[in-house]
């Protein structure tokens, strides 16, 4: 039973860490599937977290901190759209100084806010987050194998963790089901031929570009306001860069998506859960191999088992209106 309780332990620790994952890579299958490489996805994330929690800390009102994460995420997003569709500037260099700026600036602007080296007041009470335990989860907690699964697993998680396993097949059918969603994956793969039917290829692409603003200001805020009481500086520590993977490892597919953050959130789980616990035959495993295994099997898993990925034939592609 001890082995069952470590198993549930790690299990829920894993859909804990997956949360901001799953919201950063389907906000960029939104702009990659409209042909927008975003690598300012840790950029949006880090800004998200800092504007929530600083928001929260002034307000007393986590729904202010999240709507201040989100404003915050989506006016970046703005940003990487307007320099890399409207100015047809690379893509790349769009997102990668949107991470630079952002981490510089959170850093200095926490400091000459709060002055605590860049860190926000700690949050508590209506500042942030609290978990939803589900009825009757105290009572069925003594039952065997489903009780821990229901009490512990599935109940006692932030709205944002439901949040972001419901925006799965809500984005599945938004893609699938939806003119939009069909719109969208059309842009991604000829943007000449939507345009041919009348329809604005640029809106069309800030719409996707939005939607990844609005997904990574939820994980930001969830970073600050949920899974920690506060902002501290470089807080993301590579998570975007991580979702871009499980994006590329998942080919693009929703479903696909969670299960491959739900896998690196595994490993980043089960890393820390081996901290400082000597392995069996190997004995002690310095600290920082464990801070760096999951970036290592990231790294294997997409050098490795991925497979052809093809990506969005005009991906990364500024678009080019013919007269």
């Amino acid at each position: 039973m001890d082995l069952f309780q470590t198993i549930i332990a790690l299990l829920e620790s894993t859909i804990r860490v997956s949360v901001p994952l799953i919201f950063a890579a389907l906000a960029g299958l939104f702009t990659e599937r409209a042909g927008v490489f975003d690598i300012g996805l840790e950029g949006k994330m880090l800004g998200s977290a800092f504007a929530a929690a600083a928001v929260a800390a002034v307000t007393g009102s986590v729904w202010a901190g999240l709507l201040a994460g989100i404003l915050i995420s989506v006016l970046l997003a703005l940003v990487h759209g307007y320099a890399s569709i409207t100015q047809r500037g690379s893509q790349i260099v769009s997102g990668v100084a949107i991470n630079f700026v952002v981490a510089g600036s959170t850093v200095i602007l926490g400091e000459a806010w709060f002055r605590q080296g860049g860190r926000t007041p700690a949050l508590s009470g209506d500042a942030r987050f609290q978990t939803i335990e589900f009825p009757f989860a105290d009572a069925v907690k003594e039952v065997p194998v489903l009780g821990p699964i229901y009490s512990d697993l599935l109940s006692g998680h932030f709205i944002l963790t439901y949040l972001a396993f419901a925006m799965v097949p809500i984005s599945w059918w938004i893609l699938y089901r939806t003119r939009f969603g069909l719109r969208l994956r059309a842009v991604g793969e000829n943007p000449g031929a939507v345009d041919t039917a009348g329809i604005s290829v640029i809106w069309l692409r800030y719409r996707a570009v939005i939607c990844a603003g609005i997904l990574c200001g939820f994980a930001g805020a969830y970073l600050s306001l949920a899974m920690n009481a506060g902002f501290v500086k470089g807080m993301t520590a590579g998570k975007g860069y991580i979702a871009l993977a499980a994006l590329i490892f998942a080919k693009w597919r929703p479903v696909n998506i969670m299960l491959a953050c739900l896998l690196f959130g595994f490993l980043d789980a089960f890393a820390i859960r081996l901290q400082g616990n000597p392995l069996p035959l190997i004995g002690q495993v310095p600290v920082q191999f464990m801070q760096a295994l999951p970036y290592i099997l990231t790294v294997v898993l997409l050098a490795g088992f991925i497979g052809k990925a093809i990506p969005p034939k005009a991906g990364g592609v500024p678009y080019v209106k013919e007269r």
